[in-house]
This record gives structure tokens, sequence and C-alpha cells, in this order.
């Protein structure tokens, strides 16, 4: 059955999440990322799919409708402390924590995609941005009932807050254009085998057409 947008994503009950869009990961600091880190082949990625011209014409648009913006990033203490490497992910962006030390010019939102308007939600632990973190309490208090995710990565931050939003009892929205992952082969797999199962699937314009 067709999805009907307008109603899904109505600017009186849905916020925006934009996850892990760093300085350092697809903004203007991304060349002193290190070479090595978990998030470094996302960079070359999203710039082939313009994912940081997409993200922002999406956020444009949102605001202009009063849709919350959250930028959901993680971040790490200087000593690692918060930060348990219990995943191989987490144990190799410890490991890179140098270049993601909270307070640091890396780890602000990237400039193109993060206004002063707009809520910023740190943290040190796990692999999506609702469990442990205000991300919910947040939400709730705005009487947020629709997420829509942008960011990345397909890999694992868009699956993981896509499941924690549902759990949490949120509908999910996500726009192929504005997600970023690896290979480009891999995100159309997740997309037709796991994504579209969890959230609904739809596209930066149709988004902007409603909000505008």
């Amino acid at each position: 059955m067709p999805v009907d947008l307008p109603a899904l994503a109505a600017p009186r009950h849905t916020a925006i999440v934009v996850s892990e869009m760093k300085r350092i990961t697809v903004g203007d600091l991304v060349a002193t990322n290190s070479p090595t880190s978990p998030g470094a082949p996302l960079a070359a990625a999203g710039a082939e799919l313009g994912l940081v011209d997409n993200v922002a014409r999406l956020l444009h648009a949102a605001r202009a409708a009063g849709i919350t913006v959250v930028h959901a990033t993680s971040a790490f203490r200087e000593d690692g402390v918060g930060s348990p490497p219990n995943a191989p992910l987490l144990a190799s962006a410890l490991r890179h924590r140098h270049h993601l030390l909270e307070g640091s010019e890396q780890a602000e939102p990237a400039h193109e995609v993060f206004e002063p308007g707009d809520v910023w939600q740190a943290r040190h632990h796990g692999l999506g941005p609702f469990l442990g973190t205000g991300l919910d309490p947040l939400l709730r208090s705005l009487e947020v009932t629709t997420v829509v995710l942008v960011g990345g990565s397909v890999n694992v931050g868009i699956p993981a807050a896509a499941m924690e939003g549902v759990d949490l009892g949120y509908r999910v929205v996500i726009p192929r254009d504005g997600v970023v992952g690896v290979p480009a082969d891999y995100v159309e797999q997740a997309f037709e085998h796991q994504l579209r199962y969890v959230a609904w699937i739809t596209t930066v314009d149709d988004l902007v057409a409603v909000w505008g």
C-alpha cells in the first residue's frame, strides 16, 4: 500500500535526526581524519553521492516548516572513559579517539548542515543515538512521533538508529539519497533486504515537496 508521506512526515509531529555528520567525517576537516579510521571510507562515498548538499537542502526545507533538527554524534574523552570497546567498530574508533575528542573542532557537526537553532547531542558510547542518551526524552517533549534519519552510515549507524527508534515507538523515514554507506552495492542490498522492513523509504525531493 502506498505511503501517505504528507501525513507520515507532517511537520507538527516530525523531527530530523542527523547521524554522525561531523566536520571530520564529511565536513571541512575531513582531510585531518586518519585514513585507517572506521569512518574514513564514508567521506569519498558521501562526496560521490552529494550527501552534504542533499542533507543541507532537506534541512533548509525542514527548518522553514518548523521541524526540529537534531545532530546525533559520537565523541570521546581523552582517557576513553565511558566508551567501552565492546564491538570491533567501537574498539577501532576508541584507538583513533584522538581525532575525535569531545570539545574539539573535529567532533562538531559539519558546518554545511548545522545552524544555531539546531539541537546537538553527543555521546561517548554505542552504535546508535537513542540508547542511554537524552534523544528519546527530547523527542517526546516535542511530541514527535516520526523521525527522519539522514547521515551515516548505512553499514551501522542508520540501521541501529532505525531499530532503536522503532522499538521506542517512533515511525522512521529514511531518504535514500540522504544517507551514506559503503560499498554501493551493499547499500542497495541493505535497503532491499533490511531497511525497508523497519522504515519508510523515500527521497530528499519527496520530503522537500511535502514540507514546501
